[in-house]
């Protein structure tokens, strides 16, 4: 009997010992994923956000693929376990608790991007991933159906992507108007009516509470003016909550016109600051323009912005383009392409947050008394724009 109550109070201990580890109201995730390479900076990125996020917490992979971080929510959070300057997240809904992660991770490169695979990833420890999990299980089935229908209708849909890269109308036609053509676009319709919806009963079956607004911001990339519907819908406290906060703030931007623009500093290609005051001074107009490497309508905006550089530039007009690329080198290689006549930055000061940018390409017109004319307009309005203002 003393044997027993001994070795129960040896447990006993441990267990309060283990417990301790982790402090009231903090959370504790260690993990263990086979394919990560020792030395790794596995990445904590705030989760369905819609913001180009920095990392709350960095950890180095260790030889056996161990990785953990420390740290308190104030409510359930999502987050995203991310390899540093690679593609691919494995996302995790967490409260104040221990969790465990383990799996396995797949590494491929295609077309010079590092992609990891966390398919094989799976937590355990927290119930509100838990509930996450369910709550998005019919969404998730999208995926499947997606596979299936590219799948089988694969020959098709290389030969139509081939014919828009090459930018050949009659062939892209002549595809698209075959029966093959006109079956993958059907499925394709019913595909993305499907993604709707779904995603919108995910979301409104949870409209009471924060469990709505985050699922909103996970399922949708972005919002346009429709989703204030589905928001609307929202309970009181389902707006109030931290996601209910977010989903407003995007739906709802109080925006900059008529405000003076934020201050910042750049870093050039050399490494040295510069304050955008310094850039602005003496210029009648100015027009930031938030573009990134990968971007198709920024760059094609380039051409209409060069336009308007040669008219109006010895008139004291002034462009600072500003790159939210991730990796230096594409950002240095769409420089050498596109030869910018005007100052080019790479946001390594999150000045797009600054700016609030969703969407790119953002271009934002201020004048000389550093007040936001426009933050919209583009193309041929952006010309007329100007053209009024440098009449």
């Amino acid at each position: 009997m003393k044997l027993k109550m001994f070795c129960g109070a040896i447990a006993l201990f441990f267990t309060l010992s283990s417990c301790a580890q982790i402090p009231a109201g903090s959370y504790l995730i260690e993990g263990k994923l086979d394919g990560l390479m020792e030395g790794a900076s596995l990445e904590l990125l705030p989760g369905a956000t819609h913001k180009d996020e920095k990392p709350v917490a960095i950890s180095k992979v260790g030889a056996d693929g161990t990785f953990s971080f420390k740290g308190s929510v104030p409510s359930p959070r999502m987050f995203y376990l991310h390899v540093a300057d690679s593609y691919g997240l494995f996302k995790l809904v967490i409260g104040n608790n221990k969790i465990e992660v383990s799996g396995q991770v797949s590494v491929t490169d295609r077309e010079g991007r590092t992609i990891y695979d966390f398919s094989k990833v799976s937590a355990k420890g927290s119930a509100v991933h838990d509930e996450y999990l369910k709550k998005i299980a019919p969404h998730a089935t999208l995926d499947t159906t997606y596979q299936n229908y590219h799948k089988k209708y694969e020959a098709v849909f290389k030969a139509m992507q081939m014919a828009r890269e090459t930018k050949n109308k009659a062939a892209y036609d002549s595809i698209a108007t075959s029966p093959a053509g006109q079956a993958f676009n059907h499925a394709e319709k019913a595909f993305f009516d499907s993604v709707s919806s779904i995603s919108n009963a995910v979301i409104l079956s949870n409209k009471d509470s924060w469990w709505g607004p985050l699922l909103m911001m996970d399922v949708m990339s972005y919002f346009t003016e429709n989703e204030k519907v589905t928001y609307e819908k929202f309970s009181p406290d389902a707006k109030d909550s931290y996601y209910g906060k977010l989903v407003k703030e995007e739906l709802y931007p109080v925006g900059f016109v008529g405000k003076k623009a934020p201050g910042f500093v750049f870093v050039d290609r050399q490494g040295k600051e510069v304050k955008s005051a310094e850039l602005m001074k003496g210029k009648k107009y100015i027009l930031i323009d938030f573009w990134a490497s990968w971007c198709n309508p920024c760059r094609k905006e380039i051409p209409n912005l060069k336009n308007l550089y040669g008219k109006y530039a010895s008139k004291g007009l002034e462009i600072i383009s500003i790159s939210i690329d991730k990796k230096e080198a594409d950002w240095k290689k769409a420089m050498d392409e596109e030869k910018l006549p005007w100052l080019s930055f790479l946001d390594k000061k999150d000045i797009s947050t600054l700016y609030k940018v969703k969407l790119i390409p953002a271009i934002f017109l201020i004048d000389e008394q550093g007040m936001v004319l426009s933050e919209k307009l583009r193309g041929e309005e952006l010309a007329t724009k100007l053209e009024e203002l440098f009449r």
